[in-house]
């Protein structure tokens, strides 16, 4: 029976992948236009600021391109359009990749930003009888199926002589999720920023663990390989402007705060305080230490029988363009 609901489970995270086409918007729906770069996009990173400044936009214009922008709740949900054909780029967190290559998605790592540990963790209520990582067993666990807290959550309780299985994971959006955990319906949520910080803020919930000495918790940029092959000057200019961009927010917290906080419907405190620790500069190509970190990633999700088959990340990294 264990067994079973093993294998129906590893069908289900990566049928989201491969059938289920959330996109955010009916527009991800449209056929692909040669002169229209449409970025993935989701709540917080440089790519909303990207958006917000309008950079991109001037760069291209010369160029005859415009940018469709679309919305996704999470990483998971974007790449599930990209593998549709209906984004060409994005970013998204750590796990997501791995699913998403599991189900065949035709994709590249094409950058990424720099290891952000701190921008993730687990949260409980501040009144929770939960004390401790281990006090989570037998308990209920909210989080995105197949985002980067994902594998968080899987090292987290590693760390503290837990197995996966000990915990009960109720998989949920972080629309859905707050809700469920201010109301009690969860013990504890796995959650990353901006979601995290505005909850600790704004819920005084109390942080039972972060990232730090357990993952990397990387953005990474992806983008279709029909993108890529296409279009390799215009990746790199988007990737160029990013990277500028990411140099200008480094030492203008309140600004960026500012110009995003009406966008996001987050207050400006909170996305300074998350402004300010988060590291900045995008990387690529990715190194040999990134891309086996990726594959240590994948290989646990394959262990607990997440993804049906073994996968090998190279193959899904872009070297050059």
């Amino acid at each position: 029976m264990f067994r079973l609901r093993k294998i129906l489970l590893c069908f289900l995270l990566v049928l989201s992948f491969g059938v289920s086409l959330y996109f955010g918007t009916a527009q991800a729906q449209q056929p692909a236009d040669s002169k229209v770069i449409r970025i993935g996009y989701q709540k917080y990173g440089t790519l909303n600021l990207l958006k917000a400044k309008g950079y991109l936009e001037e760069e291209l214009k010369s160029k005859g391109l415009s940018v469709q922008w679309i919305p996704f709740v999470a990483g998971p949900q974007l790449l599930e359009a990209l593998n549709a054909g209906s984004v060409d780029l994005g970013s998204t967190g750590e796990a997501p990749p791995i699913f998403a290559q599991a189900a065949g998605a035709p994709l590249l790592y094409v950058g990424h930003e720099p290891s952000n540990p701190k921008g993730e963790g687990i949260l409980v209520l501040n009144n929770s009888p939960i004390k401790t990582v281990a006090d989570l067993k037998g308990k209920k666990i909210a989080l995105n199926k197949g985002s980067n807290v994902h594998y968080f959550l899987v090292k987290a309780l590693e760390a503290a002589g837990l197995k996966y299985s000990d915990v009960k994971v109720v998989f949920l959006t972080p629309g859905d999720a707050r809700p469920a955990f201010e109301q009690g319906s969860v013990d504890a949520w796995a959650i990353w920023d901006p979601f995290y910080t505005s909850a600790k803020r704004a819920l005084n919930a109390r942080v039972l663990k972060d990232g730090q000495g357990l993952v990397a918790n990387r953005e990474f940029y992806l983008a279709s390989k029909s993108f890529v092959q296409q279009y390799p000057d215009q990746l790199k200019l988007v990737l160029e402007t990013l990277n500028k961009l990411d140099s200008w927010a480094k030492v203008n917290p309140t600004p960026v705060a500012e110009l995003l906080s009406p966008q996001l419907g987050i207050d400006v405190p909170t996305l300074e305080e998350i402004t300010r620790q988060r590291p900045y500069g995008i990387q690529h190509p990715l190194k040999s230490d990134v891309v086996s970190y990726q594959q240590s990633v994948a290989d646990v999700f394959l262990k607990l029988g997440l993804i049906p088959k073994s996968i090998n990340v190279k193959e899904a990294v872009l070297e050059k363009f």
